[in-house]
């Protein structure tokens, strides 16, 4: 039978009793400080890895906030860009709409006074034509007169060409 179940083993003044007590706490205190190293070791791996994560998503908010502050710069910049360009395509258009106007009364201008040209070309080429319709006439009429005075006296010579010399000079 083993020592441990003698009753003399549990004796107070028993030196392997001590002994026994001794080693027991001695690994109780390895076994305590190993499992406490243990234990504050992956607690203070997990506390890396969670102040990790922290340091990573204040990085990431920081970047955020950042991105965020860069678009709404970008939008306002936009925006002023956007009503800068619609003042400027507004002023061409007024421009533009002036320029068409002047350009347009130019023309019209231009467009009337070569009608009036044409007017006063055609009224002066109708003019000439009834002078000269109403010479030919003349001419024709004298000669009709002449003819039949010519005719009614029968025949000078001379006048009759003098009234050819007429007739060749009208046409």
């Amino acid at each position: 039978m083993p020592a441990f179940f003698d009753p003399e083993f549990w004796n107070l003044a028993n030196p392997e009793l001590w002994v026994g007590v001794g080693l027991i706490a001695f690994l109780a205190i390895v076994v305590f400080a190993g499992a406490h190293r243990a234990a504050f070791s992956a607690l203070d791996a997990r506390s890396k890895a969670i102040q990790d994560n922290l340091d990573e998503a204040q990085r990431l908010r920081h970047e955020a906030e950042a991105m965020l502050a860069d678009i709404r710069r970008q939008r306002e910049e936009a925006a002023v860009r956007g009503a800068q360009m619609l003042r400027e395509a507004e002023e061409d258009a007024a421009r533009l709409e002036a320029e068409a106007k002047a350009r347009l009364e130019a023309q019209i201008k231009r467009r009337s006074e070569l009608a009036d040209r044409r007017i006063a070309l055609a009224e002066q080429q109708a003019a000439q034509d009834v002078k000269a319709a109403a010479a030919e006439l003349a001419a024709r009429a004298a000669e009709a007169v002449l003819a039949d005075r010519l005719a009614a006296q029968k025949g000078d010579r001379a006048l009759d060409g003098a009234i050819q010399q007429i007739a060749a000079r009208l046409q």
